[in-house]
């Protein structure tokens, strides 16, 4: 069976009023639901439009951004959750800055359910500038949710880039491992891009990306948005040969669709041109120890 995923590239708008934010978040999805989708990947941090909404003293500072944001989180909720469950699909949120009860930052994706069921993943892995200038925090258990998909893993942006992330939640059964971004450059877009690219190979499994989008001067968080969505897969029998099924327009406002085969993920592991998937497990995971041979005559 497959599963159409639309992946965003998700636009960060000035917004006059929380009626706005929902009217645009529900085109979106409306706008997927149209061409099939059943499982929506929006943006790490797309939910920092929402800063706008008190004014641009406020969304210039990511403190008083956070800080002023924190009390919409629960109507937050309740709207993607009444999307999922209205449009019969599993939406992965924009990410949220997230204050626990000890006061403490974290980065937190969230997966709705058509049942209206809810599963959450904080960021593992901080970012230089997440840590060190907005005092966020990551960490936390690395999940994988048991949907009536199949099981998906959630790594945000950073966390891609770190295998003994995704080669948990790959061991823990998910056969598609969703990756949501935002990055302001070249630079910052490669990285994922690459890191989803070994994840895939390195786990025989989907990885999607899916980044925000386009200029916003007057955020804190997200002035600056360059990269594009990704859906890359092993190179392996069935799969596409050169481990890219589809990618977006750079910095365009769009979805990107494709059509995904748990099957195959499975059929490759225990069969697959190469067996990546069962070799690094065989292996330990562990490297092994490198020797080191003095060519340099001094010895």
């Amino acid at each position: 069976m497959l599963t159409r995923i639309a992946a965003a590239q998700y636009p960060i708008d000035w917004l006059e009023n929380l009626d706005a934010w929902k009217a645009k978040t529900s085109q979106w999805v409306e706008r997927a639901v149209a061409e099939g989708a059943q499982l929506l990947l929006f943006p790490e941090y797309g939910s920092m439009e929402l800063a706008s909404l008190f004014g641009e003293a406020v969304s210039r500072d990511i403190f008083a951004s956070f800080d002023a944001m924190q009390g919409l989180l629960p109507e937050v909720i309740e709207h993607w959750r009444g999307l999922a469950v209205a449009n019969g699909v599993h939406i992965v949120a924009p990410s949220f800055p997230e204050r626990n009860d000890a006061g403490v930052m974290h980065n937190v994706a969230r997966i709705f359910t058509p049942k209206g069921l809810c599963g959450e993943q904080p960021k593992v892995m901080m970012t230089r500038f997440e840590g060190e200038h907005w005092n966020m925090l990551g960490g936390g258990v690395v999940r994988v949710f048991e949907t009536t998909l199949g099981r998906i893993g959630i790594s945000i942006c950073y966390d891609v880039e770190f295998p003994p992330i995704a080669r948990a939640q790959a061991e823990a059964g998910a056969w598609l491992i969703l990756a949501p971004s935002a990055t302001e450059g070249v630079m910052g877009a490669s990285r994922v891009a690459i890191g989803a690219a070994a994840r895939a190979l390195e786990n025989q499994c989907y990885v999607v990306t899916a980044p925000t989008s386009g200029s916003a001067p007057w955020s804190a968080a997200v002035d600056s948005n360059r990269g594009a969505a990704r859906v890359v897969c092993p190179p392996d029998h069935g799969f596409a040969e050169t481990g890219l099924m589809a990618v977006g327009e750079v910095d365009a406002a769009q979805w990107v669709f494709a059509d995904l085969d748990a099957g195959l993920v499975k059929s490759a592991r225990e069969d697959g041109d190469v067996l990546i998937f069962r070799d690094r497990l065989k292996a330990g995971g562990a490297a092994p120890a490198a020797e080191v041979f003095d060519l340099t005559g001094r010895a």
